[in-house]
């Protein structure tokens, strides 16, 4: 059977824009609640989720907020799923009012170490839905343009340490251009991407978007532990 990689594009603001993406086939939109040039409040994040069609994901990105501002953002913006991007415990998962993804900070290649500590502190797992690896920048969080080295990822899955992992989201600095070598390296259950197909900040170039869905589609067939029956 085809593995097909899942598509996040993240840091939409335009619900017109929004639901030209989702209907060229993204799987996900993501919805900027940190601080970050992509901003949108719960209002216009519920712009945007009127607009998508059934089965396409509205995903908030939060960051380090309390649990009582991320599900008052979650109810009033009528997100699906809340992406968790600072260094929020793992305790957070169980107050949260939608299922999760945690994003993690590749720092060196030692990042399962880390991945696994936080994992074990999350009673339970149903309500985490995938993790994302995104390059580490110390000033910023997501959205730089930046990857981080993909061979730790390798380096990890020949060491058989993947088993047991909820399933990988890739992030950082992925584009039309390098987004096929990356998937045949890291083989992920989907991708991330956000200034790799924009003109500006929030505002997507439909072109680029058009390129780097094709380009999931090429390379060499995915054999991901995260897709096995």
């Amino acid at each position: 059977m085809l593995q097909r990689v899942r598509i996040k594009i993240c840091g939409l603001r335009d619900p017109v824009q929004a639901a030209k993406i989702a209907q060229m086939g993204t799987d996900a939109i993501g919805l900027v609640m940190a601080p970050s040039p992509r901003w949108v409040s719960p209002e216009q994040a519920r712009a945007v989720t009127d607009q998508l069609p059934p089965l396409v994901w509205a995903v908030g990105v939060f960051a380090d907020s309390p649990p009582e501002t991320i599900n008052a953002a979650v109810r009033r913006s009528g997100i699906h799923v809340i992406q968790l991007h600072g260094q929020e415990k793992p305790e957070l998962v169980e107050a949260l009012e939608r299922p999760c993804i945690k994003a993690f900070a590749m720092r060196d290649a030692n990042w399962i170490d880390s991945v696994r500590n936080w994992l074990d502190g999350v009673k339970d797992h149903r309500r985490l839905l995938a993790i994302l690896l995104d390059a580490y920048k110390s000033d910023a969080r997501g959205g730089t343009g930046q990857r981080f080295n993909w061979e730790w990822v390798l380096a990890a899955r020949a060491k058989r340490q993947l088993e047991g992992l909820p399933p990988l989201v890739l992030s950082g600095g992925l584009d039309a251009g390098v987004v096929g070598d990356a998937i045949d390296i890291v083989q992920p259950w989907a991708v991330d991407v956000s200034s790799g197909v924009e003109s500006a900040p929030g505002i997507k170039d439909l072109n680029k978007v058009a390129d780097f869905i094709q380009a999931t589609k090429e390379g060499s067939p995915l054999r991901s532990e995260f897709w096995m029956p």
